[in-house]
């Protein structure tokens, strides 16, 4: 009988330690959900994006991927930066150069969702501000080149627009049939404009410059610019002003949004 009792602990021991064994909870590999709501503000070498926050609870940020062209295998998003915000700013971009962007959720276990459904690409160009003068018995000063961001003579060849002033009416002037002009309306901001309309051209090649009107400029060479007035003197204009070096291609702040699948878009653009 003594040599049962040994067995009998041995037993009760099996069974005590098996009622302390705990169970490792499944590891977590759903991912969240693809961002929405993907949009840019264009810059001077730099591109700012903004999107719509997932609502995950267990959220923990945001990678952002950037691509040559739109898809397929010479197109690799590469990851450009990570943010636990819905805002990323890409910097130290080519003027002119248009570029692709997506951006992909991650939470805490490190699962990634797919790339933001929308296909949104941007052209950075380069900004500024500037005065011009339109000095007494003299052109001097009274005109701008876009393409040198420079100011000009109002009858210089390579002058794009030129002020004027007649004693009641502020204007700006195109100095030939092949260069447009608009009046976009007010606004507060010069990013504000995003985008040259196909119509609206001023049938008179003039506009009447108004504090706080942004206003679109179809240069002869076939290149947009965009520029919102800041100040007014009988001897001078002050205004912002935004340049796309990207021959025709009509995008001053952001392109509209584009749903479905993606596809390639050319990057020439015809004036017509």
């Amino acid at each position: 009988m003594r040599k049962a009792i040994p067995i009998l602990l041995a037993v009760s021991s099996l069974a005590l330690v098996g009622c302390n064994e705990t169970t490792a909870p499944p590891r977590d590999v759903t991912p969240p959900a693809p961002p929405q709501g993907l949009y840019s503000v264009t810059g001077d070498q730099q591109v700012m994006l903004y999107w719509t926050p997932n609502t995950e609870s267990d959220l923990a940020g945001y990678r952002v991927y950037e691509a040559p062209c739109a898809e397929g295998p010479n197109c690799p998003y590469d990851r450009v930066g990570s943010t636990a915000t819905t805002q990323f700013s890409v910097t130290g971009l080519l003027n002119g150069v248009t570029r692709y962007y997506a951006v992909a959720a991650v939470d805490v276990a490190g699962n990634e969702s797919a790339l933001s459904v929308q296909n949104w690409y941007d052209t950075p160009r380069p900004d500024g501000s500037t005065v011009l003068g339109n000095f007494v018995n003299s052109t001097a000063g009274a005109g701008w080149d876009f393409s040198a961001f420079a100011s000009r003579a109002s009858d210089d060849p390579a002058t794009d627009m030129f002020f004027g002033y007649n004693g009641a009416v502020y204007q700006m002037f195109t100095p030939d049939v092949l260069t447009d002009i608009q009046d976009a309306g007010y606004s507060s901001t010069l990013d504000a404009v995003d985008y040259a309309p196909d119509g609206g051209w001023s049938p008179t090649g003039t506009v009447e410059l108004i504090p706080g009107h942004c206003y679109l400029v179809w240069t002869r060479d076939n290149h947009y610019a965009k520029f919102r007035v800041t100040g007014l003197s009988p001897t001078g204009v002050s205004f912002d002003w935004a340049y796309q070096t990207d021959p025709g291609n009509p995008e001053l702040r952001a392109k509209p949004v584009r749903s479905g699948p993606a596809t390639p878009r050319p990057i020439t653009w015809i004036r017509q």
